[in-house]
This record gives C-alpha cells, structure tokens and sequence, in this order.
C-alpha cells in the first residue's frame, strides 16, 4: 500500500497496490503494520460504517470531540465521492484550511482521517456506498459540525449545490467561528 501525505499534516490518502488478473483483482485495504513503518500511524480502529447515498447528497462537516474524538478510514465500494476534510486543531499551520479528493470503486483510495478534522462528503454518481473505519465509538454527546456551506472555509463540493440533498441536521449547523471542538 502507498502512503500519500496531503498539505495537511496527519491527513493521509492510501493506495492499494492492485493485483489483477483473468479472474478479477485482488488488494489489501488495510494493513496496521504498513500504516505504523509508513506513516507512524498506529491506532485500532474499533467501529465500522457503511452508508448508501443517492447523486448530489451531500453529508456533514462532522467530527467527534474530546473524550472521544475519532479518527476515520474512508473508502468507497460503490461509485464515486469528493471526499472533504477540514483541519479544525487550533494551533495547526493549516487551520481552518480543507483538502479534498475523489475517492471511488474504481480509484479504490482511501482517506485517513485523523483526530481533529470535521469530514464531509458529496455523492458523485448515482449512487454510492461508502465504508469507513472509526478508532472511537460513536459517542452523541461529543458529536460536532460544521455548516457546510461556511464561507471562512469555502469548501468546493464539486456538485451544485442547490441540488445538493442535505439533511435537516446538517442544514441547522452552526458556523466554524460558533461550532466548538477539544482536541
């Protein structure tokens, strides 16, 4: 697997090497030995989600805080996502500053997102399923957002979104400079 670092420190993409032949292919998603000699990395991950999503949805900017942040592994099994992640760790070099890619079934990269991002993601073709590992639980007290379409951060989702398919949570978050976070 290759480890790809982005201008945002900690933020990873990871590249499968892909074996392919007359019957198929073959990849290893995660290897925890590779991501500790490769990027130092070393976290259990502890909780997996799957979620299905029709074109033009569009969900968060979430992040879990302290006790329970999560840092998260994603990955698309089905279709394609502009994938987004915002550094939100007061004190970073790239606070406030986002980065995003493509992450679908056929690049098969995947996302490491380590604590103190606020995730995001809208769907780019007519479906998707995507499927991410969490190294907390889900803890409701400690969830956080992010209004998605905050311009101190100015994300570009790729879709236009007065198509975009928000829910009615995601719809109410409260700006950057409100939302709280403890990292």
């Amino acid at each position: 697997m290759k480890v790809i670092t982005t201008p945002l420190e900690g933020l990873l993409i990871l590249e499968p090497i892909v074996h392919k032949d007359d019957r198929g292919y073959f990849f290893e998603s995660y290897n925890m030995r590779t991501l500790q000699a490769s990027a130092g990395y070393d976290t259990a991950f502890v909780q997996d989600n799957q979620a299905r999503s029709v074109k033009n949805v569009l969900r968060g900017l979430h992040y879990q805080n302290a006790p329970t942040p999560q840092a998260k592994l994603i990955r698309v099994l089905e279709g394609a996502i502009w994938d987004v992640a915002v550094d939100i760790r007061a004190g970073s070099k790239t606070y406030k500053q986002w980065f995003g890619i493509e992450l679908s079934a056929e690049n098969k990269r995947q996302l490491l997102i380590p604590h103190g991002f606020a995730h995001g993601y809208a769907v780019l073709t007519d479906t998707s399923e995507v499927f991410y590992k969490c190294d907390n639980y889900y803890n409701k007290a400690a969830e956080g957002g992010i209004f998605y379409a905050d311009p101190e951060i100015g994300v570009d989702w790729k879709i236009n979104l007065d198509e975009a398919i928000i829910s009615a949570k995601d719809l109410q978050q409260p700006l950057f400079k409100v939302a709280t976070n403890s990292f």
